[in-house]
């Protein structure tokens, strides 16, 4: 028969709030049953007579019944004609039976992979769900045409029905693969068809891709440097051996590319708004880098992330329009230019590469969602994206000469803003000896978040500081956080 104490545990399953979901028969099921993983029920313990439990508990015998029922079709229980219900011996194999009484020093060290263990040590890209000041590469959203997205998406599935509920193709559905390359071809200078272009959920799905697709564990593959925390931790999770790059005014320079004793696979480039200095690469810079890859027969992946965004003139060509030699990898995203819940990105992939990496994203996540990306072929087809995208470049480039204004005025002790002529954050130096770590912790506690440069630099000679993102925050916004930031770098500078 039950002890008190079990009892009394069963009924604390029954009446907790937090259980009120689960009908009263589950209650009492997951109760039992947890007694048992706990190992305070033995095997071979005698349950209770469902007349006698019921009547402890206040509940009908039929309810008792159905958890018991469970129990014993789950294997916890037996129940023998004429003598009752028994904890099966069956639990005594159970694998996390009693373990919560169990010294945790007795637990197994954690073993991973060598790519698990790099993906663990590296702890993710950083994402910032909660838009905060100053959380880099957030788009505004809250300006978005919503009513002009819900009248294309009911549009799509009028017109396609319930065949835009069935899977997509892997490639991607073709109107947003043609919408995207008639996109990149008149805005981008490149040199796309639909075929060649691989619809994925991310960007940062495009560059694991190209890790494990194009290049083998031990290969190196140069990156500049600083460089995109993604790309690094994709690069690194693959086993690449990363060489940094460094870079000036015009991008990455061309010379260690030449001169190193062990060619490279691959080069990786954010050539339109270097991340995260904003520099731009120079033009002779992006034709060198092509005809060492044609040398060297290695593959150029382009990140293209946020070229939307250029408040300076028309952005430069991108390099995969200038390649003759198709050795360019072009990878694009709408979470900037849209928002991010969109979950939409692509390849322009050169033709020999689209089957081998079709076929590899489908063992990543099998297709993109075909709803949303029908509806963004049809906002992009009727020039909303173009105008969204002007409106937005408007908006960014206003904020980006408030966020600078503000941070002259209230944080000139302290950095210096390094202002971009394109993008979404800008890059600010400490000019002081404030510990980078330190100010980041702090800032966030306060209700800001910051990303450090140090960690982006292969090299230890960078100078300290931080992004500060602007362009999901209005300026009033900005300004009561650069504010607040004053107080917090302050407090750290005594």
């Amino acid at each position: 028969m039950f002890k008190h104490a079990q009892l009394e545990s069963v009924k604390a399953w029954v009446l907790d709030p937090a259980h009120g979901a689960l009908p009263l028969h589950a209650r009492i099921q997951r109760a039992i049953r947890q007694l048992i993983l706990d190992g305070a029920l033995e095997v071979g313990a005698p349950l209770p007579a469902s007349r006698a439990l019921a009547k402890s508990l206040g509940l009908s015998r039929d309810t008792v019944e159905a958890a018991y029922s469970q129990l014993h079709a789950e294997g916890f229980i037996e129940r023998r004609v004429g003598r009752g219900s028994f904890v099966s011996e069956r639990a005594q194999r159970l694998r996390g039976r009693g373990t919560g009484r169990r010294p945790a020093a007795l637990r197994e060290p954690l073993r991973l992979s060598q790519r698990g263990s790099a993906m663990f040590r590296g702890g993710g890209v950083r994402d910032f769900l909660a838009p905060r000041p100053f959380a880099p590469g957030v788009p505004e959203t809250r300006g978005f045409p919503l009513a002009t997205w819900e009248r294309l998406e009911r549009q799509v599935l009028k017109d396609w029905g319930t065949t835009a509920l069935l899977h997509s193709p892997p490639q991607g559905m073709e109107p947003l693969r043609r919408a995207i390359a008639n996109y990149v071809n008149l805005e981008r200078g490149a040199h796309a068809t639909a075929e060649r272009v691989l619809v994925l959920t991310s960007s940062q799905q495009a560059l694991t891709l190209c890790a494990t697709v194009l290049l083998d564990a031990g290969d190196r593959i140069f990156v500049e440097d600083p460089v995109y925390h993604g790309a690094r931790k994709a690069f690194d999770a693959a086993g690449l051996e990363c060489v940094p790059v460094p870079l000036d005014g015009e991008g990455m320079r061309v010379e260690p590319l030449r001169k190193a004793r062990q060619p490279g696979k691959a080069v990786f480039l954010t050539p339109s708004h270097q991340f995260p200095t904003g520099a731009t690469l120079a033009l002779d810079r992006r034709l060198d880098i092509i005809e060492w890859a044609r040398q060297h027969q290695a593959w150029i992946i382009e990140d293209d992330y946020d070229s939307e965004f250029h408040y300076a003139g028309k952005p430069t060509a991108c390099v995969q329009g200038l390649d003759p030699n198709q050795r360019t990898i072009y990878i694009g995203t709408f979470t900037k230019s849209m928002f991010p819940g969109l979950r939409i990105a692509f390849m322009v992939l050169p033709p020999e590469l689209v089957a081998p990496m079709t076929a590899a994203r489908t063992l990543l996540d099998g297709h993109s969602a075909p709803i949303p990306q029908l509806t963004l072929a049809r906002f992009m087809e009727g020039g909303h994206f173009g105008a969204h995208v002007r409106t937005m470049r408007a908006v960014y480039c206003e904020r980006r000469d408030a966020l600078e204004l503000l941070v002259r005025r209230h944080l000139a002790d302290f950095v210096e803003p390094e202002v971009p002529d394109g993008g979404m954050q800008m890059p600010c130096r400490f000019i002081r000896d404030i510990p980078e770590l330190e100010a980041m912790g702090a800032a966030q506690r306060a209700g800001i978040d910051l990303l450090g440069l140090t960690p982006l630099h292969a090299a230890g000679t960078s100078r300290a500081g931080f992004l500060m993102g602007f362009a999901a925050y209005a300026p009033k916004e900005l300004e009561t956080a650069v504010k607040k930031l004053a107080q917090v770098l302050r407090t750290l500078d005594r």
